[in-house]
């Protein structure tokens, strides 16, 4: 979990490969979904034709999808989801329900933590026609909202690394508290 401009992405890709699980990434999946024109693909490209959101209950049942695939059995990381509690506790009724477990749950959550001013540099320097400096504070605003209560949610999973530095030098954080946490 993090900000806009946190580095979520491209650390979950190098975390997946040095830890030999599977990145699951919900912008992945939805874009696999419309374009292989499958039945929640249709429903998803429908959503953002029209700009919506995609409801908790079509992402969830992606996630469902992805999750009971073999090369999730020694786990996986999660890249985008949940963003919510009803999320997260669907999440966890999912994993339960794959793994025939009352305490399946996750693991750990890692979050990471970039100031605000140093985000809103990396988002500038992206050059993207939308990314005025108003309109990032008002992203950063937004995430701070809408996840306050899924990080206290997870607040006994919960691992906070500083996401400040060279790509290595935040993995090298993020393994470490890893390493600590399970």
């Amino acid at each position: 979990m993090g900000p806009p401009g946190a580095g979520k992405g491209t650390q979950a890709a190098v975390l997946s490969e040095r830890l030999d699980v599977p990145h699951i990434s919900t912008g992945d999946l939805f874009r696999d979904h419309v374009g292989g024109e499958t039945a929640l693909g249709v429903e998803v490209k429908r959503y953002l034709d029209s700009g919506k959101l995609v409801p908790d209950e079509i992402t969830n049942e992606m996630v469902r999808e992805r999750l009971a695939d073999s090369d999730c059995n020694a786990g996986f990381l999660l890249d985008g989801y949940p963003r919510n509690v009803r999320q997260a506790q669907q999440l966890g009724a999912m994993l339960r329900e794959l793994n025939g477990e009352l305490d399946a749950e996750i693991d750990v959550v890692l979050e990471l933590d970039v100031p605000e001013d140093e985000l809103v540099e990396r988002l500038l320097s992206r050059g993207r026609e939308d990314d005025r400096e108003s309109v990032i504070r008002d992203r950063q605003q937004v995430y701070r909202d809408e996840t306050s209560a899924l990080l206290e949610y997870y607040s006994d999973r919960l691992v906070t690394v500083p996401a400040v530095g060279s790509v290595d030098d935040v993995t090298a954080r993020a393994l470490d508290a890893l390493r600590t946490r399970t």
